[in-house]
């Protein structure tokens, strides 16, 4: 073979090398583009589930804002008026515990573009008061305001008892029927936080009878 020749081959076969790498390199790149994409894809998806809520979530937080605002509203009357040291812790505990959780469900709908004043709902009438719900009526928290001592102590236990049973039932049904993860989760908490606080109020009726 003539010199000419040995280098057109030595060029040929260079030639043949650069493209094998060239081709070996496009496809370590399209892997790793197809690669990224199934994983921002599974992660998309996977935001997506956790933010997904269903009908069942936007009634929830639309009946438990105003549930927890009256409880609120009952932990405050204790201020002035409760004589019993745990009603009076229990009632400040009460306050630390649904003041977040308020704000926090009203972020939710806001997020979800659906309303959060309580005449939206059907049911929530807040003067019939003894329903389902547990709400206090007009006519019991007018009572309660009266009430001081001993007096005012008893009957708070007694109607909280009955305002966290009807929280607890709403809860359970979220549990239940719910999608949204952090809506289901504050409901886990209300079921065990409340179950709690109706042992402790049965307590001091008891005591105070």
């Amino acid at each position: 073979m003539t010199a000419i020749k040995r280098g057109l081959a030595a060029a040929s076969l260079a030639a043949v090398g650069a493209l094998f790498l060239a081709a070996c390199g496009d496809d370590h790149t399209d892997g790793t583009e197809h690669g990224s994409s199934a994983s921002k894809s599974a992660e998309d998806q996977a935001e997506a589930e956790a933010d997904a809520f269903n009908d069942a979530d936007v009634a929830f937080a639309q009946m438990m804002i105003p549930h927890h605002e009256q409880a609120l509203e009952m932990a405050q009357l204790a201020d002035g008026r409760a004589s019993d040291a745990e009603v009076k812790e229990l009632a400040g505990q009460i306050e630390r515990a649904q003041d977040p959780e308020i704000r926090t469900m009203k972020g939710w709908l806001e997020s979800w573009k659906r309303p959060t004043a309580a005449d939206s709902m059907p049911g929530m009438d807040h003067g019939s008061g003894h329903g389902g719900d547990g709400m206090m009526s007009d006519t019991d928290m007018a009572g309660l305001k009266a009430l001081k001592g001993t007096a005012f102590d008893k009957a708070f236990a007694e109607l909280m008892i009955e305002h966290h049973n009807g929280a607890i039932s709403m809860a359970e049904d979220e549990q239940k029927d719910g999608e949204y993860a952090d809506a289901k989760k504050m409901a886990d908490t209300i079921v065990k936080g409340q179950s709690a606080e109706v042992e402790q109020l049965q307590a001091i009726v008891d005591r105070l009878s």
